[in-house]
């Protein structure tokens, strides 16, 4: 089972989400919190998978919520779900890991498959989103084949081991190339890694 976490300062909204997402088969809401803060907190005591994370709340809002999952290293991958479309929003939740970005009013089932997918480890930005992060965005020119070859797999949700495989490499090398082209891409992690993939090119959004 995929265990969800819903934040948003709607009710109706986080009533909604729970109604829809306990039907599925795969998944369900562990717990609700109305505000970024309340939110990290939830997310250290309930320990869920993903994330449903609305940006804009009163108080503590999801990108409070997004620096705070990363201070205290939180695995659980965050899916942002949102009704804002401008650059000045989309821009600083990518950049403070976020693994996904939809739109609330996503289809219910395109919803559920958002969830799966990020779950698996894939990047998943609304096509209106990855056109807006691709202007200006930065260059992979910098990585050596191999790295642009290693990022490839790893926006793809492959594991070092899973690389080393696909790369007949050995981990010990992947896990070097990864730590290279985490520094050379200036991001602190894989999520953030794949995301630039995706926004340069190397790959296509899920």
């Amino acid at each position: 089972m995929i265990k969800v976490l819903l934040v948003d300062d709607h009710p109706v909204v986080r009533q909604g989400l729970r109604t829809f997402l306990d039907l599925q088969p795969d998944i369900t809401v562990v717990g609700e919190a109305p505000d970024g803060a309340s939110g990290v907190t939830a997310a250290e005591d309930l320990h869920p998978d993903v994330i449903l994370l609305d940006l804009r709340m009163p108080g503590s809002d999801g990108l409070d919520a997004l620096r705070g999952l990363r201070e205290h290293a939180n695995p659980a991958r965050v899916l942002v779900i949102t009704s804002f479309t401008e650059p000045a929003a989309v821009l600083p939740a990518v950049r403070a890991g976020a693994a996904g970005y939809v739109y609330k009013d996503i289809d219910p089932p395109a919803l559920a498959a958002a969830i799966r997918s990020v779950h698996a480890g894939h990047v998943l930005l609304h096509p209106d989103v990855a056109r807006l992060l691709a202007r200006g965005d930065l260059r992979a020119t910098d990585l050596t084949a191999r790295e642009r070859e290693v990022l490839a797999e790893l926006a793809r949700g492959q594991s070092n081991r899973e690389i080393a495989r696909a790369l007949s490499l050995s981990e010990k090398t992947v896990k070097t190339h990864v730590s290279a082209i985490l520094g050379k891409l200036g991001v602190q992690d894989r999520t953030q890694a794949a995301l630039r993939a995706v926004r340069s090119g190397l790959v296509e959004t899920t």
